[in-house]
This record gives structure tokens, C-alpha cells and sequence, in this order.
């Protein structure tokens, strides 16, 4: 790994810092729990417009649609076009209705 100093000693790298943001990935057919890396003070939305194809998910665990798991796998990526809906997992939040079909809060 390179590192450069500029005559006001700020360094500069070439690996670029990212912070894990779990999260659910539902597409037509699977729906991806994993995480997907973004820049120290950028949104995820930022992360997941930019303009390459595929973003990358580490920790991924595939289920089918009858919540079956298929896959787990440290590193995939997925086509951007193939996503329908997107959740963070520290902002799900379980409705009541499921509260109280499950006999309690979870």
C-alpha cells in the first residue's frame, strides 16, 4: 500500500475506509441478508446509486421465497437493477400486528 503526504501533511491512500450497514435486500426471487459498505458520513441511498452495475455484499445469507436458506457466502455481488426494496436492519421496526399474532413482544 502507497501512501502520499501533500506539503501540508495530509495523507492520502489508496484504501478507501467503509463502515458495514446491515441490511435486507429483497429482489424478484431471494431475498440477501448481508452488508453493504459505505464511505464514514455517506448514506447508504449514496452507496447504492452510484453508477456501476454491481455493489458488493459481504456476509451474505440467500432465502428463497418460502424463507428457506439457500446460500451463505462471505463476498457477492448484485445487480442493481435486480432490487425491489432495500431495508436497513437497525430500522425495522415489528409491527403490532405481528406483536401480538406471535403472543408477545419479540
Amino acid at each position: 500500500m502507497s501512501i502520499r503526504f501533500d506539503e501540508k501533511g495530509k495523507f492520502f491512500t489508496e484504501v478507501v475506509s467503509k463502515e458495514a450497514v446491515p441490511v435486507i435486500i429483497q429482489t424478484p426471487t431471494h431475498q440477501i441478508h448481508g452488508n453493504i459498505h459505505v464511505r464514514p458520513g455517506q448514506r447508504l441511498k449514496d452507496e447504492i446509486n452510484q453508477a456501476e452495475p454491481f455493489f458488493a455484499v459481504t456476509e451474505a445469507t440467500i432465502y428463497n421465497a418460502a424463507n428457506e436458506e439457500l446460500y451463505r457466502c462471505d463476498f457477492m455481488a448484485v445487480h442493481r437493477e435486480h432490487i425491489i426494496w432495500l431495508l436497513p436492519q437497525d430500522q425495522i421496526v415489528r409491527s403490532e400486528a405481528k406483536k401480538k399474532s406471535s403472543g408477545g413482544e419479540a
